[in-house]
C-alpha cells in the first residue's frame, strides 16, 4: 500500500445481492502518451485525497466507465449542465463536480478506447460508486463490455463500490432493453454487490435522474 493511501474498509453490512432492472420511460482532456501516463497516475491519487466531501466530510467519488462511444461524456455533461454538448472521444479523462440532492458528486469520465482501459485502475482508489455506460445498440461489442465490467469489479479497490448501469441510447432503433442488457452483461452473477440498471437516453435526458435517485439512496444508506 502506497504512503497516504487509505486502506479499504471491510464491508460493514455484509451486503446480499440486490437487483433492480428499470424499464420505465421518462422523461481538460489529457493525451495518453508515455509522459501523460505518469501524470494520470499522480493526478488520480492526488485528486482522490484532496477533492471531495460528503456532509462536511467528503465528496462522493464516482467513476463513469464503459467502452468508447457508449455516451459517457454526453451523460457527464447532461448531469452537470443539463444540456447536450458536442463531444469527441475522451483521450484521458474529464472530471467535473455534479451537485444533486445536496450531495456533491466528483465524477470522473475515463476514456473507453482499448488502449486506455488498462489505465482505469489508476482511478479506483476511494471510489464510492461506478456508473457503467453501455451502448444498447452495439450488440457486437456486448461481450467485450461484459468482460471489461467483470474485470473491473474483480479489483479489490472496488469491492464495496455500488454499481449503476445505464443501458444507453434507448432513443435509437434496435436498442436492447434494460433486461436484455442485464442478461448480456451477466449482472445476475454478481455477488455481494449493490447494483441497478436503468434504460437511458443521454441525448433526450431520459432515465438519468431515475438512476441518480437510486444511487443517492444507496450512498446515504451506506454512509449512515
Amino acid at each position: 500500500m502506497r504512503p497516504g493511501e487509505k486502506k479499504h474498509k471491510e464491508n460493514p453490512k455484509n451486503w446480499s445481492r440486490r437487483t433492480w432492472i428499470h424499464e420505465k420511460k421518462g422523461n481538460g482532456k489529457l493525451n495518453l502518451n508515455n509522459k501523460s501516463t505518469t501524470i494520470h497516475v499522480k493526478l488520480g491519487a492526488l485528486f482522490s485525497k484532496i477533492l471531495g466531501r460528503l456532509w462536511g466530510e467528503k465528496e462522493v467519488r464516482i467513476l463513469i466507465l464503459g467502452l468508447d462511444g457508449a455516451g459517457k461524456t454526453t451523460i457527464l455533461y447532461r448531469l452537470q449542465i443539463g444540456e447536450v454538448v458536442t463531444t469527441i472521444p475522451t483521450i484521458g479523462f474529464n472530471v467535473e463536480t455534479v451537485s444533486y440532492k445536496n450531495i456533491k458528486f466528483q465524477v470522473w469520465d475515463l476514456g473507453g478506447q482499448t488502449s486506455i482501459r488498462p489505465y482505469w485502475r489508476c482511478y479506483y482508489a476511494n471510489t464510492d460508486a461506478v456508473i457503467y455506460v453501455v451502448d444498447s445498440v452495439d450488440k457486437d461489442r456486448m461481450q467485450t463490455s461484459k468482460e471489461e465490467l467483470h474485470s473491473m469489479l474483480d479489483e479489490e479497490e472496488l469491492k464495496d463500490a455500488a454499481l449503476l448501469v445505464f443501458a444507453n441510447k434507448q432513443d435509437m432503433e434496435g436498442a436492447l432493453s434494460a433486461a436484455e442488457v442485464a442478461d448480456a452483461l451477466g449482472l445476475s452473477t454478481l455477488k455481494n454487490r449493490q447494483y441497478s440498471i436503468y434504460k437511458t437516453s443521454a441525448i433526450k435526458g431520459e432515465g438519468l435522474t431515475d438512476g441518480l435517485d437510486w444511487l443517492v439512496n444507496i450512498i446515504q444508506e451506506n454512509k449512515q
